[in-house]
């Protein structure tokens, strides 16, 4: 019998076959590890609603970065996680060189240099009293124009501290624009900026507020994006793009894969995108319960992730994945 005169399944009938027509291929040279340093630890602490991801301790957190290089991962994004006693209504303690996150970019900076791309979360909502991104008005709503100078300021601090890309995740209108005109008077040209473009109000981050301990009241709706919409994200896009970013992201990443190809085929600057911490602990919980193969579940949303566009991606399983493909290619 000659029929089916076509059988795709030629091509999937050995592993080395498969391996040679892949089309979408995960590398650890395209995965940053996102890494909380917590003021005042002397050894790391577990988050409890993220199994394997901890709070680091300064020592810790070097120790993180050399494995890090020794994995191949692209990059580190650090986030900082002060004392409550130095959180207040204005986020001082983000722009402060001895506060915990500029601290713990120059310690990962004199570890290893630029052995990676080490990235600075460039936001206030870890370090203000009320957990908002921003400076809030005497009506209680973030103060957008009032938060770009803090910002300009941050981005700054980010910057002598040694980061190579700073990140704003804070969905200020103008944002980018501010924080690359304070870096470029400040002499910083050289240090790039990630702009966290498309970040969506979505119910995906609740770990992270563990991880950072926030403090947040209320929610970010009137800032960050509406889940429904996708014209509105492309504009937000073009606006970064046009105040001069150097990447753009999308935040989160499986449940906005439609967003991340649509961004793909908009700009021609790369293009990141973030599994955030629900995405992370849902695989965790399930893989826990037995429910699926936790390895294969890892590398499966990694690949779909890079399908959809993402040149970058920013996971909590950088170092695993990365050991994971040195195993099996």
């Amino acid at each position: 019998m000659s029929f089916p005169d076509i059988r795709p399944r030629r091509l999937r009938r050995t592993p080395a076959i498969r391996r040679l027509v892949e089309e979408t291929r995960l590398s650890p040279a395209e995965l940053i590890l996102p890494l909380f340093v917590k003021e005042g630890l002397t050894e790391p602490r577990p988050i409890g609603s993220m199994p394997g991801v901890v709070q680091h301790s300064r020592e810790s957190l070097r120790k993180v970065a050399h494995e890090a290089v020794s994995a191949g991962i692209g990059g580190l994004m650090l986030f900082g996680v002060p004392e409550d006693a130095n959180k207040d209504e204005t986020g001082s303690a983000g722009l402060d060189p001895d506060g915990i996150l500029n601290v713990g970019l120059r310690d990962v900076i004199a570890e290893v240099g630029d052995a990676t791309v080490v990235m600075g979360d460039l936001c206030l909502d870890e370090f203000t009293s009320h957990g908002h991104c921003g400076v809030l008005a005497s009506d209680g709503s973030v103060d957008n124009d009032a938060t770009l100078h803090v910002y300009a300021e941050m981005a700054v601090a980010q910057a002598v501290a040694g980061a190579h890309v700073v990140g704003p995740s804070g969905m200020m209108d103008g944002q980018i624009g501010v924080i690359r005109k304070a870096l470029d008077r400040a002499g910083h040209q050289d240090v790039g900026v990630l702009a966290y473009a498309v970040k969506y109000a979505g119910a995906f981050y609740g770990p992270f507020r563990e991880a950072v301990e926030s403090t947040l009241q209320g929610d970010r709706r009137q800032y960050q994006q509406d889940p429904p919409n996708l014209r509105e994200a492309l504009r937000e896009v073009d606006l970064d793009v046009a105040e001069g970013a150097d990447m753009v992201m999308v935040k989160p990443a499986l449940p906005y894969l439609d967003v991340i190809a649509a961004v793909r085929d908009r700009v021609t600057v790369p293009v990141a995108a973030y599994q955030v911490s629900g995405e992370y602990s849902m695989i965790e919980a399930a893989a826990a319960n037995g429910w699926i193969d936790r390895e294969r579940a890892i590398l499966e949303s990694l690949t779909s992730i890079k399908r959809a566009g993402a040149q970058i991606t920013l996971t909590y399983w950088a170092l695993e994945a990365a050991n994971l493909l040195r195993t099996r290619y």
